[in-house]
């Protein structure tokens, strides 16, 4: 366990350096959320059937977890850069935990999330989000918005290792943007039909987004619906070890074997 630990700080310092001298995309990442917000709370919002600043208060919980899932994009892109251009097979050669390596890259993208999340929150608060329950209970919201977004990272970790080249894995990455779609991220689920509401309160993100809207005390959890959004916390944290349990030993294994 002391090697895991020495050699996944390692391989955490290894990708907050990576980051550090690509700035360009560390802005676009962290700025495209506060577009969204902006843009979907002023043009849409008086739309939607709750406008105006209660819509935006609906919808910030929404964009933190959409924000959260793009962890699929982020895995998966800088996974498969570093398997085509021969990062992982020297780390192969080297006396390195196989775990440390994966992990190092989930832990520095759950650092830089958690650093990024600060600015979208107070821009949520200049345009009228206000968190209406205990400093608690938003502390453990926080906390699950950033286990979630250390989940989706394995998947795009795995997804990256698997992929036949970067630019397949760019393009795979991109297409993840329609997830947030298919849930109650942007809108109630209330009025879809009734298979596409199944869908979108089945996703993981809805059930997260559900539970911050309980825990920041923006919105009430429904009456009725799916299970993960009628009980969003345990949902919520169901999903996440599920996709840890599937996801975690994969991405180890496809690194540890080089498979593609």
């Amino acid at each position: 366990m002391s090697t895991l630990a020495y050699d996944g700080t390692a391989m955490l310092g290894r990708h907050l350096r990576r980051i550090r001298h690509n700035p360009g995309l560390l802005i676009l990442t962290q700025s495209m959320p506060i577009t969204m917000l902006l843009f979907f709370g002023y043009v849409f919002g008086s739309a939607l059937a709750t406008p105006g600043q209660e819509y935006r208060a609906f919808l910030l919980p929404g964009l933190l977890v959409a924000t959260a899932a793009n962890g699929i994009m982020t895995g998966m892109f800088q996974a498969a850069q570093d398997s085509h251009r021969g990062v992982m097979d020297r780390f192969r050669t080297l006396p390195v935990s196989r775990a440390a390596v994966p992990l190092g890259q989930a832990l520095a993208d759950l650092v830089v999330t958690a650093v990024g999340t600060v600015p979208l929150m107070l821009v949520g608060l200049a345009v009228g989000w206000r968190i209406e329950g205990s400093a608690l209970r938003a502390v453990v919201g926080v906390g699950l918005l950033l286990l979630f977004r250390f989940a989706t990272t394995w998947i795009g970790i795995v997804l990256g290792l698997a992929s036949q080249s970067e630019e397949a894995a760019g393009q795979l990455g991109g297409a993840t943007f329609i997830l947030p779609l298919l849930s109650n991220a942007y809108i109630p689920t209330d009025n879809l039909p009734g298979w596409l509401r199944t869908v979108a309160e089945w996703n993981p993100i809805s059930a997260v987004t559900t539970a911050l809207r309980d825990l920041f005390g923006n919105a009430p959890v429904p009456d009725e619906g799916a299970w993960p959004v009628t009980h969003p916390v345990a949902g919520a944290l169901t999903w996440c070890a599920v996709i840890l349990a599937v996801f975690v030993p994969l991405a180890v294994r496809r690194y540890a074997t080089g498979e593609r």
